[in-house]
C-alpha cells in the first residue's frame, strides 16, 4: 500500500532564479546528492528545466531508469501546479538518499491541492495529482507557516 501523508499525519492511500546543487549529509555523515531551485513567478520555462535539473540529479541515482522517468514526470506535475495554480515563486527541492528519491515543492500559498477526476474536455487539467497519486510510493501535503509543500518519493518502501 501506497503511503500518504497530509502534514505530519499519515494515512494509508489507495492502491496505487536562485539555483543551487550539492549534497546533505546523513545521520551517518554520508552525502547525499540534492538538488535547490527557486522557480520564476508563473515562468512555465521553470517546467522543462525542473525536468533536466531532476534528470541530472538521478544519474546518481542506482534508481531503475523507469523510476527516473516517473521522477521526471511527477516533478513536472508539481512544478507546474505550483506555478499555474497559485500565481507566486515556488522552491523545488530533490534529493537522492540510500533507498530512493525525494522531491518537493513548495509554493507559498496555503490553499491544499486536492485531486480530482480529469475531465473529457479538459484535456490537460485536472491529472497532476491523479498522476503522482498512482506513480509515487508515497505522497502528501506539508503545511508551512506560508503556504505549503507537496511531496513525493520512488524507490523507497513505504513504511
Amino acid at each position: 500500500m501506497k503511503r500518504q501523508v497530509h502534514g505530519g499525519c499519515p494515512t494509508v492511500a489507495g492502491s496505487k532564479a536562485a539555483q543551487s546543487g550539492g549534497t546533505g549529509t546523513t545521520a551517518e555523515g554520508q552525502r547525499r546528492p540534492r538538488l535547490r531551485r527557486r522557480l520564476g513567478r508563473a515562468d512555465l520555462r521553470a517546467v522543462p528545466e525542473a525536468r533536466r535539473a531532476v534528470r541530472e540529479l538521478l544519474r546518481t541515482w542506482e534508481g531503475p531508469d523507469e523510476q527516473s522517468q516517473i521522477a521526471e514526470l511527477l516533478t513536472s506535475e508539481l512544478v507546474t501546479n505550483a506555478l499555474v495554480h497559485t500565481d507566486r515563486d515556488a522552491v523545488l527541492t530533490a534529493e537522492v538518499g540510500p533507498h530512493g528519491v525525494r522531491v518537493e515543492v513548495r509554493d507559498f500559498v496555503a490553499q491544499r491541492p486536492r485531486p480530482r477526476p480529469a475531465v473529457a474536455h479538459e484535456a490537460t487539467h485536472g491529472r497532476g495529482l491523479a498522476l503522482v497519486e498512482s506513480l509515487a510510493d508515497a505522497w502528501g501535503v506539508r503545511a508551512h507557516g506560508v503556504g505549503k509543500s507537496v511531496w513525493f518519493e520512488l524507490g523507497a518502501e513505504a513504511a
